[in-house]
This record gives structure tokens, C-alpha cells and sequence, in this order.
């Protein structure tokens, strides 16, 4: 499976960005797709899931600002970012992984850049 992640940027702190992750499929056993960001001399992080049951995960630091869809059966996902903080500042990469987090296939990820 080849995940391909677009619509990074660079906007201001409360702005929005539109990420979107397009798969060639699915693989089997998988518990979600989702996204995973990694800031400059930090681990990266969970972000957002979609589990294929069609459950939602967030970190507490995204809750409220940012939510994850897929609004067809196509294998193309969204990451709507509403009030963006400098602290999400990072590469933003989407992938497929198993339910301890561990990547199945994963893209190159996205860079999104919030200033203050």
C-alpha cells in the first residue's frame, strides 16, 4: 500500500489547513489509518485516526480543533485543521497502522508551519 499526503503550508496562528491523504488500498489487518506529525528534536506523535469501523481517535492536544474523515469509500482521507497553533508546527504524515500504533505503510509527509 502507497499512502501520498498533500496540503501542507505555512498560515497564521487560527488559521485552518486541509490535509489529504490519498491510499492505493488497504491492508490486511489493520486496525486504522490516520496521521502522525513530528516536530524539530521531538518523538512524533499520534494526531488523528480513522479506525476502518469507522471510529475517530484524537489527541487531547487536537480535540475540538481538528477532525479526520473519509466522506466516501474511496481511499482518500482529510485532516480539516482549524485554529492552528505555532505548537503544531510539524510533518505531518499519514499512515496505516496496527492497534499499538505500529506503521503498516506510511507516505512522505506535509509540512505545516504556524507562526504567531
Amino acid at each position: 500500500v502507497q499512502l501520498q499526503a498533500s496540503g501542507g503550508g505555512s498560515v497564521q496562528a487560527g488559521g485552518s489547513l486541509r490535509l489529504t491523504c490519498v491510499a492505493s488500498g488497504r491492508t490486511y489487518g489493520t486496525f486504522a489509518w490516520g496521521w502522525f506529525r513530528q516536530a524539530p528534536g521531538k518523538e512524533r506523535e499520534f494526531v488523528a485516526g480513522l479506525r476502518w469501523s469507522g471510529l475517530t481517535d484524537y489527541a487531547d492536544s487536537v480535540k475540538g480543533r481538528f477532525t479526520i474523515s473519509r466522506p466516501s469509500a474511496d481511499y482518500t482521507m482529510y485532516l480539516q485543521m482549524n485554529n492552528l497553533k505555532p505548537e503544531d508546527t510539524a510533518i505531518y504524515r499519514c499512515a496505516e497502522y496496527y492497534s499499538g500504533f505500529e506503521f503498516a505503510a506510511s507516505g512522505q509527509g506535509t509540512q505545516v508551519t504556524v507562526s504567531s
